[in-house]
């Protein structure tokens, strides 16, 4: 018979979380450097040449994006869940700091202008995020700084960026091809020779700071995220309620219709001034690329608004939602996680995405259900959060999650759907009743392919992968890598069950009073050598897979409120 449960315990990993937490544990800041080690023989997936002299370019860019700029400066970095824990450990005015982000990953920080940066967090999961990221860039910090100081320093010279030939020598002696020193110019732009030239001047001796660990400060941080949308839409505390996970655009796009609504603006914006979006274009409107129309408007939409010509635009976007019942709620005090609280009965389905109105929405009007939306989160945070909001809402009528993974047998574009999920935070293997299955997304996805009853993980993080793991996850079947999906139903099991969910169990949770949907797009491919989330974005073909299942997600929302209503 094959086995449902995973052995998924890892020495080597098991390992590098006992040394961290004790690390972590001192009331002093931890070096950095005590934890290279054991970050090293890991054999990370994310940084599988850790040990190497030569710079493994595609960590040091997973790294680099996931870290606010201000890191070039910092010299100490301070976790905390709330604004009091950072004073009463000495940082009191905190909140008055400048906020900083990163590129490619979600967290509050402050950055004190000097050499402290705060950032917030939500659970654990974020300690097993941050800490490993840190210890990535340092390490590739400190290689390239050995070349630098090695002679390569004498290369960094303005015509590196002009002279082909002087480009290439540069590549050499950083013992990387030129293609990835070129990712790395991509990134860096015009400050390509400055961080050069500041990584050349130092060694990186970063320094961590856990303020406080207890599980009491991140509930209290996750009471203060929802006594916020308590206060700024007290009518979710009495209505029924569709829980929805993903970001915190797609749903209010496609509910709104604001993009459909400026297509001549944006279009003149693109013809004007983005020259590739512009041959896109016009391939979609010659019918010689089978792109989305509305998909394409959606991504033009968020590229003209972070542009000079969009300055002001976003406001009058968020009061064009406001006039249809789409609130948006900026996380305040705590962790950086978005929600949208969305009234049914306010939404006017004639300004929706066509994808919407192939059935009479009338009835909408006459509903008294909300969706509330939110940001997805990292981890055990999804935990926190669906406790919490189950805790205050009237009563819930669907858990919709929908959120990036890695694949192990997909490619990048793919959606996958799971009915089996295998939780590293619980141990527990869950089976469900997937509300989604692959008819429901593939009518609405043009690049990719969707794949359902599939298999997956929720992983500790990142980096606290390596292939020995994954092997085991393949071969017996888990196929889908991602982090809240475990925790989400972790969740869902305390809300229909008399007790706190079990540990290392095969836990059925076929018999759940409410909707429950996971969807996963594929952007990451971590058994495809390079092909890492260090190692590119989706860009505009993102938005085929984040659509198509955003759309599968607010018709089942529509289909199951027609059905309550009796419609």
């Amino acid at each position: 018979m094959e086995r449902t449960v995973p052995r998924t315990a890892s020495y080597e990993i098991d390992l590098y979380l006992r040394t961290m937490y004790s690390l972590l544990r001192s009331s002093t800041e931890v070096k950095i450097r005590s934890l290279e080690e054991v970050h090293a023989a890991t054999n990370s997936s994310l940084h599988p040449d850790a040990r190497s002299t030569s710079p493994d370019l595609s960590a040091f860019i997973y790294a680099l994006l996931r870290l606010p700029e201000c890191i070039f400066q910092v010299r100490s970095v301070a976790l905390g869940q709330t604004p009091a824990v950072f004073a009463r450990h000495g940082y009191p005015d905190v909140e008055q700091w400048q906020p900083v982000s990163a590129r490619a990953r979600r967290r509050r920080c402050l950055y004190d202008g000097k050499q402290t940066l705060a950032c917030f967090i939500a659970s654990r999961s974020d300690i097993d995020d941050v800490i490993p990221t840190l210890t990535a860039f340092q390490i590739e910090w400190n290689k390239l700084h050995l070349l630098l100081e090695s002679g390569a320093s004498s290369l960094l010279v303005p015509e590196v960026e002009t002279d082909p030939r002087a480009f290439a020598a540069l590549a050499d002696a950083l013992e990387m091809s030129e293609a990835d020193l070129l990712r790395l110019k991509a990134i860096w732009g015009g400050q390509f020779l400055d961080r050069l030239q500041e990584i050349a001047r130092r060694e990186l001796r970063l320094g961590v700071r856990l303020l406080e660990g207890s599980l009491s400060e991140y509930w209290r941080a996750t009471r203060a995220w929802w006594d916020n949308i308590e206060s700024c839409c007290g009518q979710v505390i009495d209505r029924p309620v569709y829980f929805v996970s993903s970001n915190t655009h797609s749903l209010a796009n496609l509910f709104s219709g604001y993009a459909l609504r400026q297509r001549e603006r944006l279009i003149e914006y693109v013809e004007r001034e983005e020259e590739e979006l512009k041959r896109e274009w016009q391939a979609i409107v010659s019918r010689k690329e089978p792109a989305s129309e509305e998909n394409f408007l959606y991504y033009v939409l968020k590229k003209y608004q972070q542009s000079s010509h969009g300055r002001g635009d976003f406001a009058r976007q968020v009061e064009a939602e406001r006039e249809r019942g789409i609130t948006r709620i900026p996380s305040v005090h705590s962790f950086d996680l978005e929600a949208q609280v969305i009234e049914l009965n306010r939404l006017r389905p004639e300004d929706m995405d066509p994808r919407l109105k192939g059935d009479d929405l009338s009835f909408l009007a006459r509903s008294d259900a909300v969706i509330i939306n939110i940001d997805y989160p990292l981890g055990l945070a999804a935990y926190n959060l669906l406790f919490k909001v189950a805790e205050h809402v009237g009563s819930l009528l669907g858990v919709y999650v929908m959120g990036k993974a890695a694949t192990l047998n997909a490619v990048r574009g793919d959606v996958m759907i799971p009915t089996v999920v295998h939780d590293e935070h619980s141990q527990n293997t869950y089976l469900f009743r997937n509300a989604f299955t692959a008819e429901d997304v593939s009518p609405y996805l043009i690049y990719g392919t969707v794949l359902d009853n599939q298999k997956s993980v929720s992983v500790l993080g990142t980096f606290l992968q390596n292939a020995n793991l994954m092997d085991v996850f393949y071969t017996e079947g888990f196929t889908v890598l991602e982090m809240e999906g475990g925790p989400y139903l972790s969740a869902v099991y305390e809300m229909y069950r008399p007790k706190r969910h079990p540990y290392n169990e095969l836990v059925n949770l076929y018999g759940v009073p409410f909707d429950v949907g996971l969807l996963h797009y594929a952007s990451d491919t971590p058994l495809t050598k390079g092909e890492n989330l260090g190692a590119g974005t989706l860009s505009y073909y993102g938005m085929d897979s984040t659509y198509a299942t955003s759309v599968a997600i607010a018709r089942r929302i529509f289909a199951r409120e027609r059905e309550r209503l009796g419609a």
